[in-house]
């Protein structure tokens, strides 16, 4: 075991740093995750081939022919994936697809790029899952443990492939964002401090349109923890604390609570202001000082802070960081003021889950810029805040069907849209002065996009362009 001190707080590394030299590795896929797997194995001295039944992005490619990665694209030669002694698969590859059910048929273990690159690390992990807030908790986590000098990465979901941050430095620390996709194929990778923001039904159509597989594959974060690791959770959050009753946890639980602080909360709200009773360590914010508003931020402020008490961070240096954070792009990130209208753009919002905190947090008459790829969402928890704070509905997708059914008799106008220039131009014929604009979309970018991410910065173009 490797026993270090760092910050004044006592870690034991649990996961044993044995690296498996596997002569035939395969990786499947060749995104940010499958090319950081493949890296990572090149890096040391392992036989690695990766296939993808897709063409691979240059900047990825050109990473495979810089470093003599031999790989395919635009097919699967299975003959050579049956002959794999392990498989990591890319955790956008469905479970079901024939290629995994062949693999499986022939007992060829499959993990994941983050059970992979934790074999190569004895950083302390702290892993983050949800099916909201993740990426700003994360981000905020690393903003504070960054800037009170500690030798911290972040990646996973974010960012760099956890594989290929492993693979470029050495970390005391990593934050990372975490999946259920990413946490399905795991069996020994171990979250030192493991946080669950909340769980709320997002993906069914991966998992079989069971919401209980799904909250399983979001408590894998906590799977292989022991007695000296923490889990910190959302204690107003329904689905976690049902779960929880339910299993057995051997990590120290810490609640974060908007509740006032009991035996059990030691992170919670009173009179405004955030609280924390850690380590001994009392610390105290107000809500107006938090860089980040709105109830959501609030909860991913009092996760951030208490994963900083836990490595005790100095009480000065954590207020710093909560008041002087940057918001995240793509997550209720403020664009333009044209006319007196906000432009917000929060495309990262892929559920209705998200755009409920986000509508919520409105102040303003909105003109709101919805669809996408359903994911088995249920809009009717929208109805109150829509008939409360949305003047028009701008649908932009390909198939509009099932959000028409649902707010129609709530909403005058609804327009539908094939293009982000239509939506934005037809939202701006709409909006008044002190009106808002906002793209929360409640599903996947699939069909008219590549990813949120280009949603979100054609948002942003095509409102420069107004």
């Amino acid at each position: 075991m490797d026993n270090r001190n760092i910050n004044g707080y006592s870690f034991t590394n649990n996961i044993k740093n044995q690296i498996m030299i596997n002569n035939n590795l395969i990786v499947l896929g060749g995104g940010e995750s499958g090319v950081g797997a493949a890296y990572l194995a090149s890096q040391n001295g392992i036989n690695v081939f990766l296939s993808d039944k897709n063409i691979i992005e240059l900047k990825y490619k050109t990473i495979l022919v810089e470093n003599n990665i031999e790989f395919e694209e635009g097919m699967h030669s299975l003959d050579r994936l049956l002959k794999a002694s392990e498989i990591v698969k890319s955790p956008g590859i469905p479970n079901d697809s024939i290629l995994i059910n062949n693999i499986i048929k022939n007992n060829i273990p499959i993990i994941s790029e983050i059970e992979f690159a934790s074999r190569f690390t004895n950083a302390k992990i702290i892993g983050v899952t949800g099916s909201n807030g993740k990426t700003t908790t994360c981000s905020l986590i690393y903003h504070i443990l960054k800037s009170s000098g500690l030798n911290v990465g972040i990646g996973g979901n974010i960012g760099n492939s956890f594989a290929f941050l492993v693979a470029k430095k050495d970390y005391d620390f990593i934050v990372l964002e975490l999946s259920s996709f990413q946490l399905e194929g795991i069996t020994k990778f171990k979250a030192t401090i493991a946080v669950i923001i909340n769980i709320t039904p997002d993906h069914l159509e991966r998992y079989e349109f069971s919401f209980k597989k799904y909250i399983d594959a979001k408590f894998n974060i906590i799977s292989n923890q022991i007695s000296s690791d923490y889990l910190i959770y959302n204690a107003e959050d329904v689905n976690i604390n049902k779960e929880l009753k339910s299993r057995k946890i051997k990590s120290n639980k810490i609640p974060f609570s908007f509740s006032k602080r009991d035996q059990f909360n030691q992170t919670y709200l009173e009179n405004n202001n955030i609280k924390l009773e850690i380590n001994k360590n009392k610390f105290m914010i107000s809500l107006e000082s938090l860089s980040l508003k709105g109830k959501h931020n609030a909860q991913n402020s009092m996760a951030a802070a208490t994963v900083a008490q836990l490595l005790n961070i100095t009480n000065q240096d954590l207020k710093e960081s909560l008041g002087n954070f940057q918001s995240i792009s793509h997550r209720m990130e403020h664009v333009l003021t044209i006319q007196k209208v906000k432009y917000i753009n929060d495309s990262k919002a892929t559920n209705v889950n998200a755009v409920y905190y986000a509508l919520d947090s409105m102040k303003n008459s909105t003109v709101w810029i919805v669809g996408g790829v359903d994911k088995g969402n249920d809009y009717n928890e929208l109805l109150p805040l829509v008939r409360e704070k949305v003047k028009a509905i701008i649908c932009l997708g390909l198939d509009n069907k099932k959000i028409i059914e649902t707010f129609s008799s709530i909403s005058d106008l609804i327009i539908e849209t094939t293009s982000m220039r239509e939506a934005v131009n037809s939202a701006y014929k709409i909006a008044k002065p002190n009106d808002a604009v906002l793209l929360s979309p409640a599903c996947s970018s699939f069909d008219l996009f590549e990813n949120f991410e280009d949603r979100g910065n054609q948002f942003k173009e095509s409102v420069r362009k107004l």
